[in-house]
């Protein structure tokens, strides 16, 4: 423990229910904020997790405890401190993107939103205390780092030589380095999952539309687009999700999650007998045929040892002899990542610039062009070029305004999800464990990426899956699995790997320098 965590409570690896302790214990919400604001203090300039701070967060936590004081029932997360991933509109604050053009701090024009986007007023409902927001690479562009952003690169705290994971690098970093009990990330192609499995850590990419996406910064908002939490254990990420998800009428998707919520909550199926009996399909060539390192081969025949041990059955390549693997088309350049889907980002970005309220710098595709035309993301050169090679790209970023015709798009989930239904009915899956990565991961500086397992079929197909510490490489990079499931599934799955993490404890607390 060092100097800035000696207090009668530890903020180092805190859960809820540790905070939850706290304040039954006589702790209040602004002496717990103040702790966790103290350790950003000595060590956010080395890892840059955070990028702008809440200037209310002490009075919010004082709120709290008025409340708490005059004997008022509140929820698991209030008065908690936590953070908010950077394109998440939070009132009064700037929503950057992680651009130099959209940041006044680098000569930009700031884009401060006049209301929450849903997600965040969810939080506030929930009492949470809102330290600040993280940093992510410009657009949220990659799912492997934050290197591009106005801010500068953030460091993994687990792995500090090696890539964060993306594009919620930052919320990753301040949940991992312990700079808040847990944090909200965004996904579009593995920027939930890969963040939380670069740090070792529990991430839940949900069903797309069971969370409201409106007022944050999109890539797919229509189409992959899903808000979730990064935590440090099952049970924090669980009671998060409960605050985060369902209906909204300033999101109309989210219509499709009405009765898909679990009776008791997103904690009713976590039980350290959740696996027994249960069959899980394996990662194999039928879902998609590139190969696991030698060292992560190795990693998940052990836990697929520790998962068979706590009593369920394991199925080999379950995809094997369908068209699953054939469904994907990389976009050319970008790996194995498949674009598909994004093609309704200018149209996205009209929606979520008019939302931003009358007082707004930019408030309009074309001003929002005209702002940052010097680096146009959809340029020759942009951090976006890859979508002209998506057919339906140039007509919606032709006529951003109007509602564009994403058929392809749509065809191409259905085909997914018919294949995934398909086989598990036939093999009687109750879902899939896979090792999230492929190999270990990458130097934070250089040209490769993060060679996942599960991007972009989840996020094309719209599927659920939840990340769960597993181990470690031998130089110490994380090791973590993903377990994915159907549609709405986010429960079950969030039971498997809480009987896992119970029985493993793979998750231990990295030693932070700076």
């Amino acid at each position: 423990m060092d100097a800035t965590t000696r207090s009668p409570f530890d903020v180092v690896e805190m859960t809820l229910a540790d905070a939850a302790d706290a304040f039954a214990s006589g702790v209040t919400s602004e002496a717990l904020t103040q702790a966790f604001l103290d350790r950003i203090a000595a060590h956010n300039p080395h890892y840059n997790a955070l990028i702008v701070m809440n200037p209310d967060a002490l009075a919010d936590a004082r709120a709290i405890d008025v409340r708490r004081a005059a004997g008022e029932a509140l929820g698991p997360l209030a008065g908690v401190p936590v953070v908010i991933k950077d394109p998440m509109d939070m009132a009064g604050l700037p929503t950057t993107a992680g651009w130099h053009f959209l940041s006044a701090r680098t000569g930009g024009v700031d884009l401060i939103p006049e209301t929450d986007s849903p997600v965040v007023a969810r939080m506030r409902a929930a009492g949470c205390v809102m330290l600040g927001k993280t940093n992510v690479p410009v657009l949220s562009a990659t799912g492997s780092h934050a290197n591009d952003s106005w801010a500068g690169p953030t460091l993994n705290a687990a792995a500090p030589e090696s890539l964060p994971g993306g594009s919620s690098a930052g919320t990753a970093t301040a949940v991992g380095a312990s700079f808040a009990v847990l944090g909200l990330a965004e996904e579009t192609g593995g920027s939930i999952q890969n963040p939380a499995s670069a740090q070792g850590l529990v991430g839940i990419k949900p069903t797309f539309a069971l969370v409201p996406n409106a007022g944050v910064v999109p890539l797919a908002g229509s189409t992959r687009d899903v808000v979730g939490p990064i935590a440090r254990c099952m049970r924090d990420a669980a009671l998060t999700l409960d605050v985060l998800a369902g209906y909204t009428p300033a999101d109309p998707k989210t219509v499709a999650g009405i009765g898909k919520r679990p009776r008791g909550g997103y904690t009713a199926h976590l039980d350290t007998g959740a696996l027994k009996g249960k069959r899980l399909g394996l990662f194999g060539p039928g879902w998609r045929d590139l190969p696991l390192s030698p060292e992560a081969g190795t990693l998940y025949a052990r836990a697929q040892d520790e998962i068979a041990a706590r009593g369920a059955t394991l199925v080999a390549d379950p995809f094997a002899g369908t068209d699953f693997a054939a469904l994907g088309r990389p976009t050319p350049g970008l790996n194995h990542f498949d674009a598909r889907g994004m093609e309704s980002v200018p149209y996205d970005l009209h929606l979520y610039l008019q939302r931003l309220g009358p007082s707004a710098a930019i408030r309009s595709v074309e001003a929002f062009a005209a702002a940052t035309e010097a680096e146009d993301a959809f340029g020759p050169i942009g951090v976006l070029r890859y979508l002209h090679s998506i057919p339906a790209f140039a007509p919606i970023l032709a006529n951003p305004t109007v509602p564009p015709d994403l058929s392809a798009f749509l065809t191409l989930r259905e085909a997914y999800l018919a294949i995934f239904d398909a086989v598990m009915d036939a093999r009687g899956l109750d879902g899939l464990v896979f090792p999230q990565m492929r190999n270990e991961l990458p130097p934070l500086h250089g040209d490769e990426a993060i060679n996942e397992t599960t991007v972009c079929e989840i996020n094309i197909a719209g599927l659920p899956g939840v990340t769960v510490p597993a181990g470690f490489y031998a130089s110490g990079s994380p090791f973590n699995l993903i377990f994915v499931g159907r549609m709405w599934s986010e429960a079950d799955l969030l039971g498997f790997a809480y009987d896992y993490e119970q029985a493993t404890r793979h998750r231990r607390a990295p030693d932070l320098v700076g």
